[in-house]
């Protein structure tokens, strides 16, 4: 959710720069500002055409006219059917761009090309998704516009962009050496070497015994892996667990999980299946390689209730990614995390190993509460942003208490650390608690406004009344009118960095609250920009937000007196003072 001031080129390029102004924004000028001639219709400012399209890319063009840029972040491409993929789009590096509100972007002036990878021959409809805004200060609502791409040939199957990367992979990977080093399994380490080496530690042998061991150990994870992304593409569970149907039961069973971490109670296999499983393994000779490859499929199997509770987590997840790919190379990755202190023995490196002790459990409950976390970080797409922040908060007080945060007794140096890292996290849960009964929601940002600047802002934000619908603009219009109030219409949206700076920097600015008393406030706020509200705009005439809109006492619009596009405080002043001298208030 970010834009706004001219990159220093475009000033020198432009036209008004040549006549010897500083500033060719509507708002160095009264007459501009009031001007909708000033902006182009969207298809015009921004012209998409399709260059070429074969069996292995889809090339596109975007022209935006002089004066106008296109976001790179709302860029979306999408096809009909859904089920012929296209590959990640190659998009060129655009111009950095800073705005306060919204951080750091990537805009783009002029031609940009943008090529879209294909692995199916079929013809199919490509959805294009874009937003941008002019110079001038006009942002343009969403658009998606409907290109035809023809095919030749059978259909191919599509190739799936791989939901994973080496960044996942190695994370994986730690989690696995993590899951080691848990008071159920670091201690069965020497048990479990001396069965499957048979005392052949060192060497080729000993290594390719291991090896034997974790391998088929990360395969059958894999196996696991693969059928739960399958079993989730077939539920579409990525795109249902935007749902709450959904989410709450994920959240829930990640808190099962998280208890059994905690030693509640135990995740293990059914005593029938265990016993017959344990009844093979004990039958299988260890020093063999098919024995050694036999009891790591087996023991991936018996998992133990320190790793069953994490694995289920991972299953899953990946269950609701519905990527059986990813889900097998997570996994393996996970595996050979497990596997590799055993590879460490097998290579005459077991003094490298760090010695079983109370710190097992620290790791053992360090999983339970990024179990935790994780179901809080699912239940926060469907709760709001209060109640999410004080779940965050109870979590942190929770671990703040474990780290011995109110404990004021004598203590050894390391846990005085772990005590000063408690009282932090204490601080900070009193801080979500305070925000979330203040009705903050930003776990970054818990705490709300100081006081009179948060007066003040309630203050001006309370006297705009926010409308989103065509059917509540008329009806106020209508109640102001039968009032005979003049009503000042100011067009909103998230995605407006113009609209930002007038509700920031203008409409708050003394000189434009001293007048705004005169007016009934009304903002129209098109953010979701629906087919209702594109309607809406095209009656009045508008490209897109932000526009500042008067109404006289009897209902009729001040065409003449429109502001479009951005706007500084001191001109609005003056707008304002006119219209009222107008209207003789």
């Amino acid at each position: 959710m970010r834009r706004l001031f001219f990159l220093l080129f475009l000033l020198l390029a432009s036209p008004a720069f040549a006549t010897g102004l500083l500033d060719n924004r509507p708002s160095a000028t009264l007459g501009a500002v009031s001007n909708s001639a000033d902006f182009l219709p969207v298809h015009e400012a921004f012209k998409l055409s399709l260059v070429q399209a074969d069996a292995q890319s889809v090339k596109l063009r975007f022209v935006a006219t002089d004066g106008y840029y296109l976001y790179r972040h709302r860029f979306q491409f999408r096809s009909e059917p859904a089920d012929i993929k296209l590959g990640t789009p190659n998009i060129p590096k655009g111009e950095a761009k800073h705005d306060e509100f919204f951080g750091d972007v990537e805009v783009y002036h002029g031609v940009l090309d943008i090529e879209l990878p294909r692995s199916d021959a079929r013809a199919f409809t490509l959805l294009v998704g874009y937003q941008g805004c002019a110079d001038k200060g006009l942002c343009y609502p969403p658009e998606t516009a409907r290109l035809s791409i023809d095919g030749e040939g059978p259909a191919q199957p599509a190739a799936s962009e791989p939901g994973w990367s080496w960044k996942s992979l190695a994370l994986f990977f730690l989690a696995g050496l993590g899951l080691t080093f848990t008071p159920c399994v670091l201690p069965m380490l020497p048990i479990l070497s001396g069965v499957v080496l048979r005392g052949q530690v060192g060497g080729l042998r000993g290594l390719s015994l291991s090896l034997a061991y974790v391998l088929p150990m990360a395969a059958s994870f894999a196996v696991l892996g693969a059928l739960m992304g399958l079993f989730g593409a077939g539920l579409n569970l990525q795109a249902r667990l935007q749902s709450a149907w959904v989410l709450v039961p994920f959240a829930a069973f990640f808190v099962l999980f998280a208890l059994a971490m905690f030693g509640l109670f135990e995740i293990k296999l059914p005593q029938a299946l265990s016993s017959r499983l344990d009844s093979v393994a004990n039958r299988t000779k260890g020093g063999s390689l098919l024995g050694a490859a036999i009891l790591g499929v087996l023991s991936s199997l018996l998992v133990s209730p320190c790793v069953s509770a994490p694995l289920a987590g991972a299953l899953l997840y990946i269950s609701a990614s519905g990527d059986a790919l990813g889900g097998a190379l997570k996994l393996f990755a996970l595996g050979l995390g497990m596997g590799a202190p055993l590879l460490l023995v097998a290579t005459g490196g077991a003094a490298w190993l760090p010695r079983s002790g109370p710190w097992m459990n620290t790791v053992k409950n360090a999983i339970g509460v990024l179990l935790l976390g994780l179901a809080i970080g699912l239940l926060s797409r469907v709760l709001p942003g209060p109640v999410t922040l004080l779940l965050i908060g109870l979590l942190a007080a929770g671990v703040a208490l474990f780290l011995g945060a109110l404990e004021f007794v004598v203590k050894t140096p390391r846990e005085r650390l772990a005590q000063l890292l408690g009282l932090a996290l204490l601080v900070y849960a009193l801080a979500c608690w305070y925000g979330a009964l203040s009705g903050q929601g930003d776990p970054l940002r818990p705490l709300p406004a100081p006081a009179s600047a948060s007066s003040t802002a309630v203050a001006k934000a309370d006297a705009w009344h926010s409308i989103t619908t065509p059917a509540a603009l008329d009806a106020a219009l209508a109640s102001a009118k039968a009032a005979g109030q003049p009503v000042l219409l100011d067009w909103y949206a998230d995605w407006c960095i113009s609209c930002k700076v007038i509700e920031h920097d203008v409409l708050t600015a003394p000189a434009v609250q001293a007048q705004l008393g005169a007016f009934r406030l009304l903002r129209f706020d098109i953010t979701e920009s629906n087919a209702a509200q594109r309607a809406l705009l095209d009656r009045y005439q508008l490209f897109g937000p932000p526009a500042l809109m008067f109404f006289a006492a009897n209902g009729s619009e001040m065409t003449s007196d429109r502001v479009i596009g951005e706007i500084n405080a001191g001109d609005f002043a003056q707008i304002l003072a006119r219209v009222r001298g107008q209207l003789g208030l």
